[in-house]
């Protein structure tokens, strides 16, 4: 573990200062371009008998008409300051998600924790590293992201799918602070426990407990009624069905997941994401086993209990190719043992 959280002082302190040179500086002329205004409100939620909030994005794919905001982020206000989970998917919601927290307080933001390094729960770190000097906290894996093929891809993708609020002003940020396995930290009186959960849905997933009350910020290793994205080399489903077990093992109370919405029943809130991922990989392992082609295993599934859920045109046929290609490489693993 590679995290000094005891370096924050001075940290914090260098932040500020650049900040506030910043600001008192003339207007950069891609200053305006960086955060375009929203044409929606950010209403954050409060779970029910504790200082934790929550904004729900929509269940959907990233698109002009959502301006990007489809994942969930959250904040928890302490005694000594704020610390905010996900940062969503573009620089602007960053922007919008730093005024709804203060609304609710003056408190600095100390800390923010990454679950994974997805466009859409990172782009708007970028808001948080020009506006405030909260240390941004991931899994140390993040640090790969941004020098990464998928990086440059993904912000090309973006600039088409959610122009003006993605564009050549956004920037991947990096964190601050890494650790390896988990962490934990206490800020006015709370407990934050972060653990590593990947590689699953991607290689940094993480996700936080909050104590006291319980709330686990679960990441997008839990995905509550949308299809969850599975058509990447980095994906893992072996391990995701683990991290849905270490949900468990963590008994929370309350689970916000990083899409779709909150629950205070753990079992639950796995649910759909565990049956989902369990029966792609049922149906696609018959089919190798079988020596069925793909197009023909694939259009003899029955999709129909999730043909209606939101991503499912955009994401359900990638997840389940990368199913059938991770199925076929276990069994031919398999085969070339038994030959030797």
């Amino acid at each position: 573990m590679d995290i000094r959280l005891n370096d924050y002082v001075t940290q914090a302190a260098l932040r500020l200062f650049v900040v506030a040179t910043l600001l008192c500086a003339p207007a950069l002329t891609h200053a305006a371009e960086a955060y375009p205004p929203l044409k929606i409100d950010l209403v954050p939620q409060r779970v029910k008998g504790t200082d934790t909030y929550y904004v729900l994005g929509r269940t959907a794919v990233p698109d002009n008409r959502n301006a990007g905001f489809t994942a969930n982020a959250g904040f928890v206000v302490t005694s000594q300051g704020v610390v905010v989970f996900d940062a969503l998917g573009t620089p602007a919601l960053g922007k919008a998600l730093i005024a709804a927290i203060r609304k609710r307080t003056s408190l600095p933001i100390r800390y923010v924790v990454v679950s994974h390094y997805h466009a859409d729960h990172m782009y708007g770190l970028q808001a948080f590293r020009d506006e405030t000097s909260a240390l941004i906290i991931a899994q140390h894996q993040a640090r790969n992201y941004k020098d990464s093929l998928d990086a440059g891809k993904r912000l090309r993708q973006r600039e088409q799918s959610l122009a003006p609020w993605v564009n050549d002003a956004t920037r991947v940020i990096q964190p601050d602070l890494t650790f390896e396995n988990d962490i934990v930290f206490t800020l006015g009186g709370k407990t934050f426990r972060v653990v590593y959960a990947g590689p699953a849905h991607a290689p940094d997933d993480s996700m936080m407990l909050v104590n006291p009350g319980g709330v686990l910020f679960a990441g997008d290793i839990v995905q509550n009624h949308r299809i969850p994205f599975m058509n990447s080399d980095e994906v893992n489903t072996t391990n995701w069905l683990a991290g849905l077990d270490k949900v468990l093992e963590m008994k929370p109370s309350h689970i916000i997941p990083g899409h779709g919405e909150p629950s205070d029943d753990p079992k639950a809130a796995i649910e759909f994401t565990e049956n989902y991922i369990r029966f792609v990989r049922a149906q696609m392992k018959a089919a190798v086993q079988n020596w069925q082609p793909f197009e023909e295993a694939y259009q003899s599934v029955d999709w129909s209990r999730y043909a209606a859920m939101p991503a499912f045109k955009q994401t359900n046929r990638g997840n389940a190719y990368r199913v059938y290609l991770d199925m076929e490489s276990s069994l031919l693993d398999t085969n070339d043992g038994a030959d030797n």
